[in-house]
């Protein structure tokens, strides 16, 4: 799991305040021009400890942490090298002050009294595994009285340790060593963090192996120090945060834990969207101010004109309202945004084991077909989880198929959630593909469709013509549509339709949401892109999605169209205009 990056950027500006800044370097070198000479950092890891850190074919390091670590040297100028041994040889070897920081330890109390910690890159969590046909456990508690087997010194030890249960654990030098000590019939159960279990059990071939429990403990992982060593604990919370901002921590996650990660908001992001909405507001102020301060010097001169400009006061008010509406409801839309990063990052780590392991069972089922078909014919009839063989022989591909099936389509909603949860400050502008944007839209909002009607119907007109514009924008106004579309309908037999298609002769592309609901009052329709005006007010209606749709439309050159009648229904048309020919991807 990846840690959001604003406590790991506060962590890291917090330690660089509370600690002097030093040069990590040793006396001039003989022959220089009197520079210091930077000494090089030991850093140590665990040698099988993949994907996080372990020696690949050739011997050398390899991992996330090793990347990491790389990546933190480049920006800060140091000089590493990565040992990889044995976990308790690096632990005890940090201990001892013969390497100076480990890349990964997961984080506890009782740890942060022997070292100091950088703020965590990612968390751990670990599962318990079992060979098959052992009975299942669902926490570490319930592991007492067992014989365990577990990788030494690791944090799942310390806690066991602690809580009495160490007389039957069985302690090896790697997490790899704990699970083929399990394979080959020693011990009950072993503890090892999920991730790594996994990819060393596909990658031993232990087949008699299966976790019977995930989630059971979950650590926050980081960078440890000796105790006191504030100055290398700073500079390696530095580059950390420097990756983070860069988005390159982002990338080497990516590429060894395989993690879908929303767009995080970091503090810069943050200082610039609150300087695109404070700032305005603040010169609008102190313009107002101004303004009034004039007014009450020049009262006794423009008697005359009074009332019209007590009228462009009211008017001037009545704007920093509506402003100050809008900051309200643009700071509930950044927390908005927050929250579906998160959310979307929990689902994506379960919805991960699932499609990671969906294909092993399918091929476990597959390969047991022979033998179970060979039973059938000797003995008839068999019954599998109270079902008949020859039924479950048809439905449990079927039902594999759907279940990955399901798998990806969470994984696509999650992504579609992600980029429409997305912003930015200037949209970047691109050829497009109109019908799969709205495709992507109406994916997006088909819960509020299922619930709205039982009648939703597409038309996405092939080969289009490409519109130049920004995708995340064009899509947010296609959700507005949809959903003010599935608010009209007075009943679930009702039909909404959606389409897209071209006028070539006027080389523009358009969208068309049409709905059977009770329609827009005549003396409605001018005002529907009205900031703040709404007919839904009384049931949380901001009036903000049909005005904020409206300026994006301005924004790409196109427009937004209504045709209505009170219990006859809506239709809105989108236009927009097609890119140049040479502007086509």
């Amino acid at each position: 799991m990846r840690l959001s990056s604003l406590p790991i950027a506060f962590l890291a500006v917090f330690a660089l305040l509370a600690v002097p800044r030093a040069p990590l370097a040793g006396p001039p070198a003989p022959g220089s021009p009197g520079g210091p000479t930077p000494r090089t950092i030991v850093v140590g890891g665990d040698r099988d400890y993949p994907p996080y850190e372990f020696l690949d074919a050739d011997g050398r390091p390899a991992g996330y942490n090793v990347d990491l670590t790389r990546a933190i040297a480049e920006v800060m100028g140091l000089r590493v090298e990565i040992r990889l041994g044995s976990w308790a040889d690096m632990r005890a070897a940090l201990r001892d002050g013969r390497i100076d920081a480990l890349q990964g330890m997961s984080v506890s109390d009782e740890r942060a009294r022997e070292f100091g910690f950088t703020p965590p890159h990612t968390i751990v969590h670990h599962a318990i595994f079992a060979r098959k046909g052992t009975p299942a456990v669902s926490s570490l508690e319930a592991l007492r009285g067992h014989r365990v087997v577990l990788h030494r010194g690791g944090i799942v030890d310390d806690t066991l340790t602690r809580a009495g249960m160490g007389d039957l654990l069985i302690r090896t030098a790697t997490p790899a060593d704990a699970l083929r000590l399990l394979a080959s019939g020693q011990g009950e159960y072993a503890v090892v963090a999920a991730l790594p279990g996994s990819y060393i059990r596909r990658q031993l071939g232990l087949t008699n192996l299966e976790p019977v429990a995930t989630g059971v403990a979950s650590h926050a992982y980081a960078y440890a120090v000796r105790a006191g060593d504030a100055e290398l604990r700073t500079r390696l919370a530095e580059g950390l945060a420097i990756l983070e901002q860069t988005g390159r921590h982002q990338q080497i996650y990516d590429r060894w834990l395989g993690v879908l990660e929303p767009a995080r908001l970091t503090w810069t992001t943050f200082a610039k969207y609150g300087a695109v909405v404070f700032v305005p507001l603040v010169l609008g102020l102190l313009a107002a101010l101004a303004w009034t301060r004039s007014l009450h010097r020049e009262v006794g001169q423009r008697t005359a004109s009074l009332a019209r400009e007590v009228a462009e006061r009211q008017k001037a008010v009545e704007e920093l309202r509506l402003n100050q509406q809008q900051l309200v409801q643009a700071d509930k839309m950044a927390a908005l945004g927050v929250l579906v990063s998160g959310v979307a990052h929990e689902i994506n780590n379960p919805n991960g084991f699932i499609l990671l392991n969906m294909p092993t069972l399918k091929g476990i089922y597959l390969d047991a077909l022979e033998v179970l078909d060979e039973h059938h014919r000797a003995h008839g009839e068999l019954t599998l989880g109270g079902i008949e063989y020859s039924a479950v022989r048809e439905e449990v591909p079927r039902m594999l198929d759907e279940m990955q099936g399901g798998a990806r389509r969470i994984k696509r909603i999650v992504e579609d959630l992600k980029d429409f949860a997305r912003r930015e400050d200037v949209p970047a502008f691109a050829p497009l593909d109109v019908s799969a944007v709205v495709q992507a839209a109406v994916r997006l909002v088909e819960p509020s469709i299922r619930k709205a009607t039982r009648r939703f119907e597409a038309a996405y007109a092939p080969d289009l013509p490409r519109v130049l514009g920004n995708g995340q924008r064009i899509e947010q106004v296609i959700v507005n549509l949809v959903l003010n579309a599935c608010e009209a309908l007075p009943g679930p037999e009702r039909r909404v339709t959606v389409s897209t298609g071209a006028d070539r002769a006027r080389d523009t592309v358009w969208v068309r949401v049409t709905d059977e609901g009770v329609g827009i009052a005549p003396e409605h329709l001018p005002r529907l892109t009205d900031p703040f005006f709404t007919t839904k007010r009384e049931s949380g209606g901001t009036g903000l999605g049909l005005s904020v749709s409206a300026g994006i439309v301005k924004e790409h050159g196109g427009t937004l169209s209504f045709d209505s009648r009170v219990r006859g229904g809506t239709t809105v048309t989108l236009t927009l205009p097609a890119a140049p020919r040479g502007g086509e991807a």
